[in-house]
């Protein structure tokens, strides 16, 4: 990532150094001097954000300070009992996974966690699983089948581990598995992009009745500097591809990938995580609320319905 990539925030940065050299000072005339460039920063932060570029967008995705599982859990949520290992080879800390209750509804919550700092990032792999992963995914989604518990998935992962160790232990008919039982499964599901929703890793937690994305998420088949690198041998192309990959929120909406699109604070879901979270729990509430009323057969045939008719196109003369 070039000094460059994230010039779109200096005006955001300027208004935010301003706020810190102020805040060591008292006295009235200060206070209302924050209180002027508080109001201005929500200004800026509208403003820079209400005009981002697809790449841009892929950007904020992956900030750093971007709320994760754990904290989407954090807020959302109570008595979370997290469940380790597949019970086949080995526990995947790039995948958290268990149970809680949600408004005072049980739930079972999965989703990718990329860590924070570098002992974290290299602990979690940075957000990017192996098939254990998706395998103990598999099985708390099983669990929550036979106890009746609503799901709920937080997609946020560059892709699914490449390695050759993941590749030996079957990383394709791990994913491939998740989503044929995630197609039958008869309790609602509820699956919401927060980050970067990257290829068959993230959809491997992405088969649901109900698919968000967070405004400023992003969800492809493949990241803009693979795209670039394989059509154009070029990463600096990847701005480019960002815009031909229709990855936003935004564009995905427009395509019936997605269902609802839910907004961010201004300045991202990094700036503000709990009011993030808060416009997350309503719509999570809403959704579920409608989904449980129905039966689940009615769940299933729409679910299925869903999934068949993406991807549809016409062809017209030139």
């Amino acid at each position: 990532m070039t000094q460059d990539d994230h010039d779109f925030e200096a005006p955001i940065l300027e208004v935010e150094k301003q706020l810190e050299e102020l805040a060591g000072f008292g006295g009235a005339a200060s206070e209302r001097e924050i209180a002027r460039l508080q109001t201005h920063l929500d200004h800026v932060r509208r403003e820079v954000y209400g005009r981002l570029t697809p790449w841009q967008k892929v950007l904020v995705a992956r900030h750093p300070n971007r709320p994760y599982t754990l904290d989407f859990i954090r807020l959302l949520c109570s008595d979370f009992v997290e469940m380790h290992g597949d019970r086949g080879f080995a526990d995947d800390p790039a995948i958290v996974a268990g149970f809680a209750v949600f408004h005072d509804r049980p739930v079972a919550i999965i989703g990718h966690q990329k860590g924070r700092d570098t002992k974290e990032k290299i602990l979690r792999n940075f957000g990017m699983p192996r098939p254990e992963g998706y395998r103990k995914a598999l099985r708390v989604m099983q669990l929550a089948e036979r106890f009746g518990r609503p799901i709920l998935t937080f997609i946020d992962t560059p892709g699914a581990y490449p390695g050759i160790g993941a590749e030996e232990r079957g990383q394709a008919e791990a994913i491939a598995r998740n989503l044929q039982e995630m197609a039958r499964l008869r309790v609602p599901v509820i699956c919401t992009v927060t980050g970067e929703g990257g290829s068959g890793g993230a959809l491997a937690l992405g088969v649901g009745d109900r698919v968000n994305m967070l405004e400023h998420a992003v969800y492809s088949v493949i990241s803009p500097e693979g795209c670039a690198a394989i059509l154009w041998k070029d990463d600096s192309r990847k701005r480019e591809a960002a815009e031909h990959l229709r990855m936003t929120a935004s564009d995905l909406r427009a395509l019936a990938i997605v269902d609802e699109v839910i907004p961010e604070p201004p300045g991202g879901a990094h700036a503000n995580p709990g009011e993030t979270a808060r416009l997350l729990d309503e719509t999570l509430q809403r959704q579920l609320d409608g989904l449980e009323r129905l039966p689940a057969d009615s769940r299933l045939e729409a679910r299925h319905l869903k999934f068949r008719r993406m991807g549809q196109f016409e062809e017209r003369p030139a």
